[in-house]
């Protein structure tokens, strides 16, 4: 059965949690980006216009693509970015004139290293590519112009010469996955069958050869290619690389009708979300390489949890929500979109975290004076950043809450299919309706139609939701709400939402005796600022009300619970009966971590 995604383009963002956050990201932090990207040069590299004080790298070219696809994004929906336009189109006529004769365009390698065009494998070429071939299709949707575009065509022949048609290049696929999902959205968006072969080159001729290995450090593992992709089937090495991957072999299933391809990509799913992901939708725990690990090694303190990562993994789960329907899709976009996604940026919008921890500990911060502080463990910082060295996820952030609205709805033969709750109006030629949604602070969703040709409505359980009160008839099915439709319907639907701990499989070291406490999608974690304690000397009564109160800075509840507090004793040990005073434990949703002053913070708290 067809499943098609119903683009953001259909959907109006109509009021509540999301529309705020939305016009955050389009009011604040795409001009927050754009500034710090101004003064670190990262525009600069498209302008072909070297500063002495501003170094060019490898990957500024991917940065300013994202930030352009953000752009474009909010162009489309109806925003029209009128001086951000002015900026991109003095880029593409920089790159229009700079571009080699063959259609290649890469601002490092023509400038610094034009011997070294497609010679090294990790120099992240192809992976430029892809960004600016995705920007220039969502600018090209959004504004009728076509010269960047036309552009990044002529740049694509240019890459099928070298890769498949010469065989010039040095190596075959590339280092940093990207240009794969890039070129089966050129592919769609211009229908030449020549970008759909190239696409699936790269795909098939993954792991299928002894290539370049990235670094001395990393084996084949690190980029996927330890095996060919139908083979793949845990989710290995760097996170970003690998879920872009995983996105593009999606992407090939569907477009092929690849049946042993989804497979795998079913496994590979999985084998994330059963054993490699944490309650916030992080992945990748391991700092060195921003890799997965072995199954069910989740630590706290030490978590990578990079924001890319997370974006990815958003962009896998869509993919696959258009190979079948399965709610668990739009499960892990729901964590994703409340969680992990939400914690990458401040609340005022104009800073951003690149990695996203799960437990901050002040005082292991540079504890280890005796060695220079250039030897010591890294820790995740403790408060968010404007530009990083490597400021891939910032432009990346933008550009996936410019389209937040693609994550919504889909269809799926004759069924309209609702997969997230959030205030919002889609219009389309078969349907016109509105979702009025009390989330994350409550489980009431209305959906009123005034239109409808679809003969079913299914609606997505979350996996977090024991209850559901609801007047209308319907049937459950594959983790869907299933109504019959009618020309025009309301639907009422409460998921009860209530405080719920959580406790992880016990083969999650970390985490063992521990509980973390969710209401509905958010996940929730102690800062000491609130809670004036060693946060290591906390536990909590899970038998004990959670209430709820309002909070100030933010649109969530805070929750209060029962918890105690163990007494600080004079020796390095004691007996195990010692004394443990009642507290109140106030607890804040995850996202909103380390946006005051430095703070100790936990998600996964002793359990009493």
């Amino acid at each position: 059965m067809e499943i098609r995604n119903i683009p953001f383009s259909a959907v109006k963002f109509t009021g509540g949690f999301w529309k705020a956050r939305y016009d955050l990201n389009r009011k604040v932090s795409v001009k927050s980006v754009y500034e710090r990207f101004e003064e670190t040069g990262r525009f600069d590299a498209l302008r072909f216009d070297e500063k002495k004080d501003k170094p060019l790298h490898i990957f500024y070219d991917s940065d300013a693509a994202k930030w352009i696809e953000a752009v474009a994004y909010l162009i489309e929906a109806g925003y029209p970015c009128k001086s951000e336009q002015r900026v991109i189109d003095s880029l593409v006529k920089c790159m229009q004139k700079h571009a080699l004769e063959n259609g290649y365009i890469n601002s490092y390698f023509i400038r610094k290293d034009p011997e070294g065009i497609f010679r090294t494998r990790n120099n992240h070429e192809l992976y430029c590519a892809g960004h600016l071939i995705e920007a220039a299709i969502a600018y090209d949707r959004a504004t009728g112009k076509h010269d960047f575009l036309e552009l990044m065509k002529k740049y694509v022949e240019c890459i099928e010469k070298a890769f498949v048609i010469d065989k010039t290049a040095a190596f075959t696929t590339p280092g940093h996955e990207e240009i794969e999902l890039a070129l089966y959205k050129l592919y769609e968006y211009a229908g030449d069958e020549k970008y759909r072969a190239l696409a699936d080159f790269f795909v098939d001729e993954r792991g299928k050869r002894d290539e370049q290995t990235l670094t001395p450090s990393f084996n084949h593992r690190y980029e996927q290619a330890q095996a060919p992709a139908r083979e793949l089937c845990e989710a290995e090495g760097h996170a970003v690389r690998a879920t872009y991957f995983y996105t593009a072999m999606s992407d090939y299933a569907r477009i092929n009708r690849d049946e042993k391809m989804l497979a795998a990509c079913k496994k590979l799913f999985a084998n994330i979300t059963d054993k490699r992901m944490y309650i916030t939708g992080g992945i990748g725990s391991s700092r060195i390489g921003e890799c997965f690990t072995v199954p069910y090694d989740l630590p706290n303190v030490s978590a990578y949890s990079e924001s890319c990562a997370a974006l990815g993994l958003m962009l896998f789960a869509l993919s696959m929500q258009r190979n079948e329907l399965n709610a668990a899709y739009g499960d892990v976009i729901e964590r994703e979109m409340y969680n992990n996604m939400l914690s990458s940026t401040s609340l005022d919008g104009k800073a951003f975290f690149y990695e996203n921890p799960l437990e901050i500990d002040l005082s292991l911060i540079n504890s280890e004076t005796s060695i220079t502080p250039d030897r010591r463990t890294k820790y995740p910082i403790t408060h968010r950043l404007e530009v990083f060295g490597c400021s891939c996820c910032p432009p990346n952030i933008n550009r996936i809450f410019a389209r937040l609205g693609d994550f919504v709805f889909s269809e799926s033969g004759d069924a309209l299919v609702v997969n997230q709750y959030l205030d919002c109006a889609l219009s389309t030629d078969r349907v016109n309706l509105k979702i009025s949604s009390a989330f994350p602070n409550g489980g009431k969703v209305k959906i009123a139609a005034k239109s409808n040709t679809y003969s079913q409505i299914y609606l997505r359980r979350p996996s977090w939701c024991r209850e559901i009160k609801c007047a209308e008839s319907y049937v459950e099915k594959d983790g869907y709400l299933v109504f019959d439709g009618k020309k025009e319907f309301e639907i009422n639907v409460e998921f009860v939402m209530k405080p719920r701990f959580v406790e992880a499989n016990p083969l999650v070291s970390a985490d063992c005796g521990k509980v973390a406490l969710t209401y509905g999608p958010t996940v929730y974690c102690l800062e000491r600022i609130d809670n004036p304690y060693p946060l290591s000397s906390l536990s909590v009564d899970v038998n004990r009300r959670v209430s709820k109160e309002k909070s100030p800075r933010y649109r969530n509840f805070d929750l209060v619970a029962q918890g105690y507090v163990d007494e600080a004793s004079e020796t390095l040990y004691r007996d195990a009966n010692g004394t443990k005073s009642p507290v109140k434990l106030t607890y804040v949703p995850y996202y909103t971590f380390a946006n005051r002053e430095n703070s100790d913070m936990a998600v996964w708290i002793r359990k009493k």
